[in-house]
């Protein structure tokens, strides 16, 4: 499970294990959790889950997301890259 990035409190990582899911990215801070999947065409973000958010801590993972957006993108390519060594 590498991490990428701490920002606020907010870790965002990758799982290894997840198959050839499209880009997503994994973000935790204390007991809340999500996922949210990255459309790098669009330049959008989509929910996939969320686990005890509400709509602030949403709202600030997504900003977050979307100021990181290109940096997630490359951690994430480079990041499938290494798997398939």
């Amino acid at each position: 499970m590498p991490t990428i990035l701490f920002v606020m409190g907010w870790r965002f990582f990758f799982y290894s294990n997840e198959g050839n899911e499209p880009i997503h990215i994994h973000c935790k801070k204390g007991e809340m959790e999500c996922k949210f999947w990255l459309d790098g065409l669009n330049f959008d973000v989509e929910e996939a889950y969320s686990y005890n958010m509400n709509s602030s801590s949403t709202r600030e993972v997504k900003k977050i997301i979307f100021e990181y957006f290109d940096f997630i993108e490359k951690e994430w390519n480079e990041f499938q890259q290494e798997k398939q060594k």
